[in-house]
C-alpha cells in the first residue's frame, strides 16, 4: 500500500477518481516520484469479489446515487433516474467497460474544420492532433495489451460474432475483426489470458481485461508514492485568494469532513461528477463555479450516438458465450456526408444476459412480441451500435438544488436532445445493422432504443480559445494554472470510436506534462 499522506501535506497532487483517467494519471505519476492522493467515493472490489450475477453486479458496483434528467431523449423516459450507467468503485468504469480500444481518426480532432458548420452544433476542433496522439496511443496500447497491437493476435470469434461477420461480408463490408480489446488473449503483463466466461460488464472475474482497479492502482501504490482513499465522496475545491486551488474537501468512510491540501487537483470523474464538483466548488470569487469564466463548465454534453439491434435466427447462437463484445465492422465510422449526416459510427458485437435483455430489449415492454422475442434468445445474435454525435451546448449537465445526494449536495441534471444528425445517424445504423442480420437469413430484428450505458463525454472540453472551452490541450484548466481535467469530459468532440484508448492516452500524456511542470517549479 501507498505511504500515508498527511491532511496538512501541500505537496501532494491530489486526484479526484481513479478510473480510466485517475487511476492511470496517479500510477503515472507515482512512478515518476509524484507523491499522489486519489480520493475515490467508491469501495474497492477485486476479481474474486466481482459477481456474474448481471443485477446483483449493478447493485455492487454501479453509481446509483440520485441524478435527474430533461430534454426528449429516450433514456429520460425509460430510465430518468439514471441516465448512464458508471461504476462507483476502485477503477471507475474500467471495472465495467467492455475493452473496446479504438484510436481516434485524423479527422474527429478536426471536426469543425472537416465537417463544416452544421446547424445547431457546437462543433470545434481540438487544440492537439492524431500525429501529437500517437505516440501516447502507442504507451496506451502497450499498457492495456490491446489485441491486433504490438503483435498481439486478436481474440477467438465467438458464435454471436460469426453470425455479425458473415452478415457483413454478405453485404460487402471488409473492416471486420475481433476488434482491437483490452482483453488479453494471451497472457500477457502479469495478466492470465481470456477465458471466454462472459460477463464483461460484471468486471473481469480472470483479470483479463485490463482495469485500472488492479493494474494501475496497486502498482503505484508499490512505489510508496500514491495513497488511495476509498469512500471518500468529494464535496469541494477550495482556492486561495489568489486564486490557486489549495485543497479538497471530503466526506470520509465515517462520513466525517476531511480536508486535504495539495500543489495541483485533477478532477477525474468523468462528464457528471467532474462539472458536478466545479460547480459545487463556487465562492465570491468564482460565482459561477471553477475554471468556468466561459461558462462551458458542464455544456456540450456527449454520449455518443447509440442503439442495439438484435436477430432471432432459426438455429441456436448462444451470443452470450464468449466476451460480450469483440467483434467489430468499422466500414461505416468514415466521414462520408452522402449518406445523409457527418461522422461515422462503428457497429460492435454484443450479448446481454437474460435479466438485462428483459430490463433493456424494449423497455416497458409487454405481451406476446415481447415475449416471444425473449423465447428467441437461444436464438438470438446482438450488436451495439456508436457513433460520433454532435456536441450541442443545450446538452449540458446542471446542479439540480432541488435534489440532493446523502450528503447534502446538489445532485446533477442531465439535460440531453438528438441533434437531426444523431438521429439521421441511428436510422442508417439501425438499417444498417439489420441488414447484417437479414443478409443471413434472421427470422425477426430488433431494432433496440438506447441504454444509460453509454459513452459519457464533453462538459469540461478542450478548446485553443478560453473562451470556448474550460482546459487548455493539457487538460489544464484556462482559469487555474494548478487545477486539471483529468477525463473524458475534456473531449472537445467525441469521434466514433469507444472512448477509453484516448482517455488513457490523454492521463499518460497529462502525466509527462505535470511531472515536468512540477520539476520546473512551475505549479
Amino acid at each position: 500500500m501507498g505511504a500515508p499522506f498527511d491532511l496538512g501535506d501541500k505537496s501532494v497532487v491530489v486526484i479526484i477518481g481513479t478510473g480510466a483517467s485517475g487511476g492511470v494519471l496517479a500510477n503515472e505519476l507515482a512512478q515518476k516520484g509524484v507523491s499522489v492522493v486519489a480520493l475515490e467515493a467508491g469501495g474497492r472490489y477485486l476479481p474474486e469479489d466481482y459477481t456474474q450475477d448481471e443485477w446483483a453486479s449493478f447493485g455492487q458496483l454501479a453509481w446509483t446515487d440520485a441524478r435527474t434528467t430533461s430534454g426528449d431523449w429516450r433514456v429520460a423516459k425509460d430510465f430518468s433516474g439514471l441516465p448512464a450507467w458508471i461504476v462507483k468503485a476502485v477503477g471507475g468504469t474500467t471495472v465495467h467497460w467492455a475493452g473496446a480500444s479504438l484510436r481516434f481518426q485524423e479527422h474527429e480532432f478536426k471536426a469543425r474544420t472537416t465537417y463544416g458548420k452544421v446547424d445547431g452544433a457546437n462543433l470545434l476542433d481540438w487544440p492537439i492532433t492524431l500525429a501529437e496522439m500517437e505516440p501516447y496511443y502507442d504507451l496506451a496500447e502497450k499498457k492495456l495489451g490491446v489485441t491486433r497491437t504490438n503483435g498481439i493476435p486478436g481474440l477467438p470469434p465467438s458464435n454471436n460474432y460469426k453470425v455479425f461477420e458473415a452478415g457483413a461480408k454478405k453485404l460487402g463490408y471488409s473492416q471486420v475483426h475481433t476488434g482491437r480489446m483490452a482483453i488479453n488473449s494471451q497472457d500477457y503483463d502479469d495478466r492470465t489470458s481470456c477465458q471466454q466466461s462472459g460477463f464483461c460488464f460484471q468486471g473481469c472475474k480472470w483479470g483479463a481485461k485490463w482495469s485500472s482497479a488492479y493494474t494501475d492502482i496497486p502498482r503505484g501504490e508499490a512505489t510508496g508514492n500514491l495513497e488511495v482513499r476509498e469512500n471518500c465522496h468529494v464535496a469541494k475545491i477550495e482556492h486561495d485568494k489568489s486564486g490557486k486551488v489549495t485543497g479538497v474537501v471530503y466526506f470520509d468512510k465515517d462520513g466525517k469532513t476531511q480536508r486535504q491540501k495539495a500543489r495541483v487537483v485533477c478532477v477525474a470523474g468523468n462528464s457528471f461528477e467532474s462539472p458536478r464538483m466545479l460547480l459545487n466548488s463556487s465562492s465570491s470569487m468564482f460565482p459561477d463555479g471553477l475554471a468556468n469564466s466561459s461558462g462551458m463548465v458542464g455544456k456540450n454534453y456527449m454520449r455518443h450516438m447509440t442503439g442495439s439491434v438484435y436477430a432471432v435466427f432459426d438455429k441456436p447462437v448462444k451470443m452470450w458465450r464468449g466476451t460480450t463484445m469483440a467483434g467489430i465492422i468499422s466500414d461505416e465510422s468514415r466521414h462520408d456526408p452522402a449518406r445523409g449526416f457527418v461522422g461515422g459510427y462503428e457497429m460492435e458485437t454484443l450479448s446481454l444476459g437474460l435479466p438485462f435483455m428483459a430490463a433493456f430489449l424494449d423497455p416497458g415492454a409487454w405481451g406476446r412480441e415481447f415475449a416471444s422475442a425473449l423465447d428467441g434468445y437461444e436464438n438470438m445474435a446482438g450488436m451495439w451500435l456508436v457513433g460520433e454525435d454532435m456536441p450541442q451546448e443545450t446538452n449540458r449537465v446542471t446542479l439540480n438544488t432541488d435534489v440532493k445526494d446523502k450528503w447534502g449536495l446538489p445532485v446533477v441534471n442531465v439535460n440531453f436532445t438528438d441533434h437531426a444528425n444523431d438521429i439521421a445517424m441511428r436510422a442508417h445504423a439501425y438499417k444498417q445493422g439489420q441488414a447484417v442480420y437479414d443478409a443471413v437469413g434472421a427470422t425477426r430484428t430488433f431494432p433496440t432504443p438506447p441504454y444509460p450505458s453509454t459513452h459519457n463525454l464533453g462538459t469540461n472540453r478542450m478548446s485553443e480559445n478560453p473562451r470556448d472551452g474550460v482546459v487548455n490541450k493539457w487538460g489544464k484548466t484556462h482559469d487555474i494554472d494548478n487545477l486539471y481535467v483529468s477525463d473524458g469530459s475534456q473531449f472537445t468532440t467525441g469521434g466514433a470510436e469507444n472512448p477509453t484508448l484516448t482517455i488513457v492516452s490523454l492521463a499518460i500524456r497529462q502525466a509527462d506534462h505535470l511531472a515536468a511542470e512540477l520539476g520546473k517549479g512551475n505549479l
